[in-house]
């Protein structure tokens, strides 16, 4: 999340430009990390009496027709799962599918453990 860079795309709708993704990359990071997320997280904490931390863990959109879940994974703070659907998926199944998405996607962004 530091740069936006997609680090992979699994997609089967052709209008899903590069530059698509790369907006929706840009605007995910934005939305966990982005400066004013950032400030609002900062007074939470300091309201808490704790230290300084990122709480946005996960976050669902709605457009008129697409449900946008997202979430960082646990164990890579710097990556985020985004995926987009239909608007009548059912929002459990959808958050069941990406949290389910995770137990796939870490092993390959953490390599073979040593």
């Amino acid at each position: 999340m530091r740069s936006g860079a997609l680090l992979g795309v699994a997609q089967h709708v052709e209008y899903f430009t590069q530059e698509y993704l790369e907006a929706v990359a840009a605007a995910a990071v934005q939305m966990f990390r982005g400066p004013t997320v950032r400030h609002v997280e900062d007074l939470i904490c300091h309201s808490r009496g704790r230290p300084t931390e990122r709480l946005v863990e996960e976050m669902q959109m709605t457009t008129r027709h697409t449900i946008h879940f997202m979430m960082v994974l646990p164990n890579i703070p710097e990556a985020v799962v985004v995926l987009i659907t239909r608007r009548d998926t059912s929002l459990g199944m959808g958050w069941a599918a990406t949290r389910r998405s995770v137990l796939d996607i870490e092993p390959i962004l953490l390599g073979p453990a040593d």
